[in-house]
């Protein structure tokens, strides 16, 4: 195993000591491949590990799918086309997707902001994937249910409940969000992101789809037997994003407000500043709290946002402290499990330390 540390004369933590706390952290998880990172207003330490030996490429330059850790990615691009003034988050999806074609009018309803919060009414995956993914679900249950496919369920859909009324997580909605944005601008998803979120942040070694041969990490089943590749199918936007764990801490400070480097163009640090801001509550009296993409709960150091993926042999930690310079990145190549310990600990690395 090894530790990467960068520490600039100002630092007010010491490296070696946030070090041995990841080291530390890092026992009370089991997965072949390990990654625990940390930002302090621009000071990282790296700690990698796991039960594998490690390949020539090393842990932290490798490149993790993120599974749902992705969604942050499709909020802070919805945010920054909204500041652009190129959509607001009040138009209707089916007006941009299918402009005159009838559909349900609970559909009709359906802003990009329901989208995007979990609040459209739309179930976590359209009813038709199941027969074709669960046949496959352990190897490729995405692969064979297309954008094209993801789009018509939309438009056909009958959603259970009025959007805006009710929380429920959904791979679908946020999905059609991001065909929504591609219609919208004439530009597809994976050029769109790019150009408005992975380009501007210098963001070189994240993408949607695999890399050269030897620089995406593999991913395990709970018996260590090997997973390919995830292929997301049409449901992109929600799920597809790879990136380093040295590329995820250049994401993670761009929303701190605490990195040295800030982004100096107006509409994306608006946006960087809009994704932060909590814009509803859910749950039994309204405990849990979301802004626009991240999880938000509090801390004893203050508020935290976070957001946890898992793909069918890789999970993903993104977590940071508004205003604070901290960030926490992890991944872990292993199938998630009932007992796993691996969200705990990352979660942990950003409440439980000053």
């Amino acid at each position: 195993m090894t530790e990467v540390t960068a520490a600039p004369a100002t630092a007010p933590v010491s490296p070696a000591a946030t070090a041995r706390v990841l080291a530390e952290a890092a026992r009370a998880v089991d997965a072949p491949g390990l990654v625990l990172a940390v930002s302090r207003n621009g000071v990282r330490t790296v700690h990698t590990g796991g039960s594998a030996e490690p390949g020539p490429v090393p842990r932290e330059l490798m490149a993790y799918e993120l599974g749902s850790a992705s969604k942050p990615y499709a909020g802070l691009l919805l945010a920054r086309l909204v500041a652009q003034g190129r959509v607001r988050y009040e138009d209707r999806a089916a007006d941009l997707l299918a402009p005159g074609l009838p559909v349900h009018p609970a559909v009709r309803r359906i802003t990009l902001r329901h989208l995007l919060t979990h609040t459209s009414g739309l179930p976590g995956l359209p009813a038709d994937f199941y027969p074709q993914a669960v046949p496959r679900w352990s190897t490729d249950p995405y692969g064979g249910y297309p954008a094209d496919r993801v789009v018509r369920a939309f438009l056909r859909a009958r959603p259970r409940h009025r959007p805006g009324t009710r929380w429920r997580y959904s791979n679908f909605a946020v999905s059609v969000l991001g065909h929504t944005l591609a219609a919208a601008t004439g530009t597809p998803w994976e050029v769109l992101l790019h150009q408005q979120v992975l380009a501007p942040l210098g963001l070189d070694a994240t993408r949607v789809r695999p890399g050269p041969d030897g620089t995406d990490a593999v991913g395990h089943r709970r018996d260590g037997t090997p997973v390919p590749a995830l292929d997301t199918g049409g449901f992109t936007a929600a799920g597809a994003v790879r990136a380093t764990p040295l590329d995820l801490l250049t994401f993670l400070e761009a929303h701190t407000g605490g990195a040295a480097d800030c982004p100096t163009d107006s509409s994306l640090a608006a946006a960087l500043t809009e994704v932060t801001r909590p814009v509803l509550r859910r749950g039994r009296r309204h405990a849990h709290t979301h802004t626009l993409t991240w999880f938000h709960h509090p801390s004893p150091y203050g508020p935290v946002l976070f957001h946890a993926g898992a793909t069918l042999g890789q999970q993903a930690f993104l977590g940071f402290r508004p205003g604070t310079g901290l960030a926490v990145a992890a991944t872990a190549t292993r199938r998630v499990h009932r007992a796993d310990t691996f969200v705990a600990t990352a979660y942990g690395l950003l409440t439980e330390t000053a």
